[in-house]
Order: C-alpha cells, then sequence, then structure tokens
C-alpha cells in the first residue's frame, strides 16, 4: 500500500472515521485491528516477524518487570542486600537475554549476507551468502521495543499487563514502517486513552498530510530522477555538476525522510495521539554536534541513552564510547560498507570537533553554518554509494581530478542564465520565509482578537493552505509512486 498513494490516505481517513464513531473504551482496538491490517497488506509474513517480536518482548517485559518490582523480604540488613545483589545480578542477565534475542532476528535478516561476505573475504571462505526478504521497518520496532525493555529493568515504568495494549505500542501503524522510535511512557497512554474529537487535531493533522506530501511528492520524487541521471553517469558531467547532484540528493533525502514523518505525525495528530518530533530544521545547524541534535532525533536519542550515557558517557572513555556509537549508527542505516564509513567520518569529524570546542564559537555563525553544510554533502555523498569504487571516482570527479574537469564554458553559460532562479531557491531555504511569516504573525497579533488584524491572518493562513491543498493534490495526480528512501532501514 503506497503511503503517499490515494489507497493509503483513504485507508487512514477510513480508521480515523472509525475511531471516532467506537466508544471511548474500544478505540484502542480500533486502533490496532487498523495497525495489523496496514502490515498485512506488506505481506503475511513480514507480519510474522513483527507478530514474534511482539511476543518475545511482552514475556520478557513482564519477567523484567517483577525483577526489577522485587523487594528483599529478609530480616538482615546484610541478608536483604545480598538478595538486592541476587536480583540485580539475575535482572541484568534477563535483560542481556532478552536483547540478544530481540537483536538475533535484526542481525540475521539485515547482516547475515554482509557478515558472511565479510568473513569469506578475510578468511577466504566460501560461506554461502543468505537472502532474506527484510521486513517492513524492523529496524525501527526492534529498537523501540528493546527500549520499553531496558526502561522497565531501570524502573521507569511498568510493564504493559494487557497483550492487545502492548501489541498496540509496537505496531501502531503511523509509527512503524520509518519512525519516529517512540518511548513507551510517551506514546502508551495516548493510545489507550480514547481521544475526543476535537477540530483543533484535525485542522492540525491535516495541515502536518499536506507538508508531508508535497515535500515527499512535489520536491523528493521530483529531484530523485535528477539525482539518479547525475550520479549514474559521472564522466558525462563536470565536477560543479556532480557537485550540485549531491546538494540536490541532501535536499531529496531530507524532504524525502521528514515528509513521510510529516505525513504519519499528521495521520497520528488526526487521533488525538503526539508522537516525538523525528527533525528541527537540520540544515540550520551551525556544528556538527547541533546537526545531530536536529536530524533524526529518536534515532540520535536512543543510542545517546542506552548506548552512550551506559558506557560512560562525557565522563570516561568519551573516544571509545563515541566510535561505538557511531559504528553502530552507522549499520543501523544498512549493511553495507559504506555505511560503516559513514558513521567513522562522523565519528573523527565530532572528535576533532570536541577537541576544537573552545575556538569553534569565535567563528562568525554564518561561517560554520556553510562549512557544516559541506561537511554534511560529503557525508550523503558516501550515504548514497554502496559501491566503494563508485564512492572514490565521484570525488575524483567533484574536485576536478577526473572526468571532464571541475567546470565547462557551457556550465558557467547555464548557471549565468539560471542565477535569478538560482538566487530565488536560496532564499527559500534560507530563514527568511520562517521570518518574514512571523513578522506578519506578530504584526497581526498587536491588534485586538476580533480586531482587523486576526482577520488579516485568518485569510492568510486559509489561503495560504488552500494552496498547500491544490499543490498537494496536483503534485499526487501527477507522480508515480517512489517508495521511501528510508523503507530500506
Amino acid at each position: 500500500m503506497p503511503i503517499t498513494g490515494l489507497s493509503f490516505l483513504l485507508f487512514a481517513l477510513a480508521a480515523v472515521v472509525l475511531y471516532y464513531l467506537f466508544p471511548k473504551r474500544l478505540r484502542q482496538y480500533v486502533l490496532l485491528a487498523a495497525s495489523i491490517l496496514f502490515y498485512l497488506t506488506y505481506g503475511v509474513r513480514m507480519a510474522g516477524y513483527l507478530a514474534a517480536t511482539i511476543l518475545l518482548t511482552y514475556l520478557f517485559g513482564l519477567w523484567l518487570d517483577r525483577l526489577a518490582a522485587f523487594r528483599p523480604a529478609a530480616e538482615t540488613k546484610e541478608e536483604r542486600k545480598r538478595q538486592k545483589r541476587a536480583n540485580d545480578r539475575k535482572k541484568r542477565r534477563v535483560l542481556a537475554l532478552s536483547l540478544v534475542l530481540n537483536f538475533a532476528s535484526l542481525a540475521l535478516l539485515k547482516y547475515g549476507g554482509f557478515l558472511a561476505a565479510a568473513v569469506n573475504s578475510m578468511l577466504g571462505t566460501e560461506l554461502p551468502l543468505p537472502h532474506f526478504l527484510l521486513p517492513l521497518g524492523i529496524s525501527f520496532y526492534i529498537f523501540q521495543t528493546s527500549a520499553y525493555l531496558i526502561d522497565i529493568s531501570r524502573g521507569k515504568h511498568r510493564a504493559e499487563r494487557s497483550f492487545l495494549r502492548y501489541a498496540l505500542f509496537v505496531c501502531y501503524f503511523p509509527q512503524l514502517v520509518q519512525g519516529p522510535i517512540n518511548r513507551f511512557a510517551d506514546l502508551q497512554p495516548q493510545l489507550t486513552a480514547g481521544n475526543d474529537f476535537s477540530w483543533d487535531n484535525i485542522q492540525h493533522g491535516f495541515l502536518r498530510m499536506l507538508y508531508g506530501v508535497l515535500k515527499k511528492a512535489m520536491i523528493a520524487d521530483t529531484l530523485a530522477p535528477i539525482v539518479a541521471k547525475i550520479y549514474g553517469d559521472y564522466a558525462a558531467y563536470p565536477g560543479i555538476i556532480c557537485f550540485l547532484g549531491a546538494a540536490l540528493y541532501c535536499i531529496q533525502l531530507y524532504c524525502d525522510f521528514s515528509g513521510g514523518i510529516d505525513l504519519m505525525m499528521g495521520i497520528s495528530r488526526l487521533f488525538g495521539i503526539s508522537m516525538q518530533e523525528n527533525f528541527c530544521r537540520p540544515y540550520f545547524s551551525v556544528s556538527l554536534s547541533d546537526f545531530w541534535r536536529r536530524w533524526h532525533i529518536s534515532l540520535s536519542s536512543f543510542f545517546r541513552d542506552y548506548v552512550y550515557i551506559p558506557l560512560g558517557g562525557n565522563q570516561k572513555h568519551v573516544y571509545l564510547n563515541l566510535f561505538v556509537v557511531w559504528a553502530l549508527t552507522g549499520l543501523w542505516h544498512g549493511a553495507s560498507w559504506n555505511f560503516v564509513l559513514w558513521g567513522l567520518y562522523f565519528f573523527v569529524l565530532l572528535c576533532i570537533e570536541r577537541l576544537l570546542k573552545k575556538q569553534l564559537p569565535k567563528i562568525p555563525k554564518p561561517v560554520r553554518h556553510i562549512l557544516t553544510l559541506l561537511l554534511i554533502l560529503i557525508s550523503w555523498n558516501v550515504f548514497y554509494h554502496t559501491d566503494l569504487g563508485r564512492l572514490r571516482e565521484s570525488f575524483a570527479i567533484f574536485f576536478g581530478f577526473a572526468g571532464s574537469g571541475f567546470t565547462s564554458e557551457t556550465t558557467n553559460m547555464l548557471l549565468r542564465n539560471n542565477l535569478p532562479l538560482i538566487a530565488i531557491c536560496a532564499v527559500g531555504c534560507s530563514a527568511i520565509p520562517q521570518f518574514t511569516g512571523n513578522v506578519v504573525g506578530l504584526l497581526c497579533a498587536e491588534k485586538r482578537e476580533d480586531g482587523i488584524g486576526h482577520k488579516v491572518y485568518a485569510g492568510l493562513t486559509f489561503v495560504f493552505d488552500l494552496a498547500l491543498l491544490a499543490l498537494a493534490t496536483i503534485s499526487l495526480a501527477g507522480s508515480s509512486y517512489n517508495a521511501f528512501l528510508y523503507f530500506r532501514f
């Protein structure tokens, strides 16, 4: 079921209508039924892997909950301490076993072939390379269920006693295919509350959906063939065009991923359910650490809370901790050496940034912003190429060391002729449009609520939303379906 297709949108709207038609106590089961039906459209086999993960983590959650709630009952203080230490050891062993079993399916299905190929390359063996069907969203729901188990063992919340309610937390369809990675304590109360109908939720939900469809169908899918054409034949273009193709890929990747998130966040808002934000204007960052506080926020916070801090965080073995986190971040994105290289690229740069943390603030913000964007552009070029030979070739052409040089007279003429359009696009990508909107909003807000300012602002907002609706409709009607890039993760 294509997520930006009409069939999915009709499915989501039907689920919303049924949700509010049913009594409040039954609405969580409407969500569960809709989520199961949605996932079944991608195949029974995929749903089987998901069901196994739900059952496994549900049972381990109950076990860990009993261990976390243990209170020593011995008469002497020393005996109570001994019982507590024994219980803590058992809890750690149970948690370790649950995580090993949970991640085993991800390791086998996603990394089995990659690991076998690596062993064959290093040892000269001829191990068969397994090829498995990768379940949709497995990287997301494995991480979400693992966070659930760890939080129970830490005593942050109790285990969910109802199997159906827990199943809804894992397979809630707006979060299932590409995140965000939600925490149980934040999401579960909303899923089971039976939220009341609210026009405010409907309005904001539809508007967020429009943003998502526009980002995906109008921007990402429009850029996709251009990027594919440039990346498909580097030798035919000068370096500056290849550099431009890499910049377009940055925009495509952001609009594709954040567009999908916006669409799902909007659908979730229609049910009155808010999920964790996953993006906060990442390309406005002034450093790489700032970028990773804004990009894929739920994944970054997962590695921070469940890997980096438990390893010692900023207190001890800082650089080793960073190495582990970024190696795992690279591998999370895919079973390929370029993703490992991509993760280590950020590890090295963040270590340098950490060493220079006193000097960097002295550099003007615009300079830091441009430098950060250049480093991000290079990183996405590494991210794109699963063939390391093609990756080396792309960088050689980027900087004019191969192909037809860095630029040409024809290229220069095209750039000069399109300079006004490039300038408009640059302004559109800056903070100027948002700043203008904020100024208009503040000017209108200075008037009384029933005065002309309020009416002008409401009119402008209505016209803007109507224009978005028209653009989204045109984009959906005039484009073919392209799968979301993050579906493969």
